[in-house]
């Protein structure tokens, strides 16, 4: 008697642990189907699918872990969408900012070679023709430089340097380019080393893009480029009396691709103050822009002092 009790206790305990079981099973298979659907739609390019489970769930992990795939590929598929609308407007600009002056320089060229402009006129045209091609060559240049740097390719070789020599040897050589243009110049570098870590070459091509900047766009008379050491930081100071930036513009100042309407001339890519940024912030630093239109501008960046 007492063991017909006992199997009739076992048997009801195992036909609620089947029930348990089924429901169990059929609350899965009920998961995995929703699952299922909600990856085709995310497959179909619907990405702000998510999968849904509650924390005690049997899938709730598997589906937290493939939600994660989804914002991961979802981040880069917006990255690769940036950058296809990038590559989109350069190539938009490069047919226009290329194919535009190459064929006035072509223009002038030809008129040379057929003998329609004589004398000073001739010399004249040859004059213009070739500022053309250097500010083609600029152009280009600057092209290169934006697709390298955001190249998988690209490395910077980042190196103690002392700063003040290193800025010195670059604005050497900016002295005759002042003087022909009439434009009047102040440098203070300080006498004392003051050592930081960038690439050299980067950094002068930091150094020379914003003081071209200043000579193609500012119309300015005047440029001070002066260099101090702030706290942990080393400061320098590329700033001209020019005609400024508007307030709109200078919030954007350092966007690809980006042309002021205002306060800057026509010329130019876009891209230059761009690349300054970026490879600034490579090199652990930063850069800051004020301006006041028709009085001053200045551009400072900053690299941590390495003691």
């Amino acid at each position: 008697m007492l063991l017909d009790v006992i199997l009739g206790i076992l048997f009801c305990f195992a036909l609620l642990f089947s029930i348990m079981c089924c429901i169990k099973l059929m609350s899965v298979k009920r998961q995995l189907s929703d699952m299922t659907e909600a990856l085709s739609d995310i497959q179909a390019g619907n990405g702000n699918r998510k999968i849904l489970a509650a924390d005690n769930e049997l899938t709730a992990e598997l589906s937290y872990k493939m939600n994660e795939i989804v914002y991961a590929y979802e981040e880069q598929l917006s990255k690769l969408r940036a950058a296809d609308e990038t590559n989109r407007q350069l190539m938009t600009s490069l047919s226009h900012d290329v194919r535009t002056p190459l064929t006035t320089l072509l223009g002038y060229l030809d008129a040379v070679h057929r003998g329609i402009v004589t004398g000073k006129m001739r010399e004249d045209y040859l004059e213009i023709a070739r500022r053309k091609a250097y500010n083609l060559k600029e152009y280009i240049n600057v092209l290169f430089d934006w697709f390298k740097l955001n190249s998988s390719e690209f490395s910077l070789s980042i190196e103690q340097t002392e700063l003040a020599e290193l800025t010195r040897n670059i604005l050497k050589d900016w002295i005759p380019i002042f003087e022909e243009k009439n434009l009047n110049y102040e440098i203070e570098l300080p006498e004392k080393p003051l050592f930081t870590k960038v690439d050299l070459d980067g950094y002068a091509r930091i150094i020379n893009n914003l003081v071209q900047n200043v000579i193609n766009h500012s119309q300015a008379t005047q440029i001070k480029i002066k260099m101090v050491k702030q706290n942990y930081e080393i400061e320098i100071r590329i700033s001209d009396n020019g005609i400024g930036i508007d307030k709109y513009d200078l919030q954007h100042i350092f966007e690809r691709l980006y042309k002021c309407d205002k306060g800057r001339s026509d010329k130019g890519s876009g891209l230059g103050l761009a690349i300054v940024r970026q490879m600034v912030e490579k090199m652990n630093g930063r850069i800051t822009v004020q301006s006041e239109q028709n009085q001053y501008t200045i551009f400072t960046v900053f690299f941590p002092f390495d003691a």
